[in-house]
């Protein structure tokens, strides 16, 4: 089989991304209003991802190692030490093994999808900062322009003073050369 990477199809599908994108920033642009308020997501989340969230904080955390460190020893040290001959789970410890691949097998795919959660939130935000981005950008050259505008129109004042003092002193001059010339 030919697994060749459509490279066209790639881009149209990146170019319609931005240009939705391009929308949200410029419809905001036009209703005036905060794109970061557009932004805010009302995403509620499930009991079942709520509690996927929960364990993997737990789980990632220096509390459950430490926790999870105390309980192993307490389970070894009461199997060799306190019940020697009438342990429960004596030394190679096959149902301790069997409750950490219990746990194990469990808790990585809630983290898993924890982590694909976050990485889906991570991807939106990055969205939103793109488009906060690109109105700032497009309202700084606005700005640019309407000050460029100011300038333009307070230099074309200033030569339309300049024009008018100008002419002043010319209209003294013939006064004055005209009074002070000999009869």
């Amino acid at each position: 089989m030919n697994h060749k990477i459509n490279y066209r199809t790639i881009l149209e599908t990146s170019n319609g991304n931005l240009a939705k994108l391009h929308d949200i920033v410029l419809k905001a642009l036009e209703e005036e209003e905060l794109i970061s308020e557009k932004l805010k997501s009302n995403q509620d989340l499930s009991l079942a991802e709520k509690m996927a969230d929960r364990v993997a904080s737990f789980g990632g955390s220096w509390r459950f190692i430490i926790t999870f460190s105390i309980i192993i020893l307490i389970w070894i040290s009461t199997n060799v030490l306190l019940l020697k001959n009438q342990a429960f789970d004596p030394y190679p410890f096959i149902l301790l093994n069997l409750m950490l691949s219990c746990i194990a097998a469990l808790q990585a795919p809630i983290i898993m999808m924890s982590q694909n959660r976050k990485e889906e939130r991570d991807r939106l935000r990055a969205e939103q900062d793109y488009m906060i981005n690109l109105k700032a950008e497009i309202e700084i050259r606005t700005l640019h322009d309407k000050i460029d505008l100011l300038i333009t129109e307070q230099m074309k004042n200033l030569f339309d003073i300049q024009k008018v003092q100008m002419d002043s002193i010319d209209k003294l001059r013939k006064t004055l050369h005209e009074h002070l010339k000999p009869s």
